[in-house]
């Protein structure tokens, strides 16, 4: 498992002290706030957020010794991560980056291609399976949703009809 995730992009500076505008690519601006120290790809160089808030459907933050617009400007596409060990995941939740390469098969162990991509639309996620023929798109819903076994790289799912049709 990879132990820092994506968490969102710095895309522009805010104002003239430093600030940046974030796009959060985690759930929510709020969720992306909870985090007080962000990371690069490998953990080696760390990120303190002094303050961090809301805005739309972006977040502005202070990151300590970044104090002016030409420091902010320096970051500007930098991607940050998070440490997974500092996100607390609710039962029955998972990183969209574990579920990707997922195998889905139906309890009788036919295997219907890999996790490919995971699509927010609203109201639940869907799964984008593929395999060597096509794509495919399943509800994330418990009742199509079996097991997830993270560890030992599958998903069992329950085919709905028309899902695999």
């Amino acid at each position: 498992m990879v132990k820092y995730l994506e968490i969102g992009q710095i895309v522009s500076t805010h104002g003239i002290k430093g600030e940046v505008r974030v796009q959060p690519w985690c759930d929510s601006p709020e969720y992306f706030c909870k985090f007080k120290t962000l990371y690069n790809k490998d953990g080696l160089k760390s990120y303190k957020m002094m303050l961090s808030r809301p805005h739309g459907n972006m977040v502005i933050a202070k990151i300590e010794g970044v104090d002016t617009v030409e420091a902010a400007q320096a970051l500007r596409n930098r991607i940050l991560y998070m440490d997974r060990e500092d996100a607390k995941l609710p039962e029955g939740s998972y990183f969209v980056a574990d579920l990707i390469g997922l195998e889905v098969f139906d309890e009788q162990g036919k295997c219907y291609g890999k996790i490919n991509d995971v699509l927010k639309t609203g109201a639940n996620d869907v799964y984008e399976i593929k395999n060597d023929e096509k794509l495919y798109y399943i509800p994330a819903i418990p009742s199509v949703i079996l097991e997830t076994d993270i560890e030992g790289g599958k998903m069992v799912i329950w085919p709905m009809e028309g899902l695999f049709e």
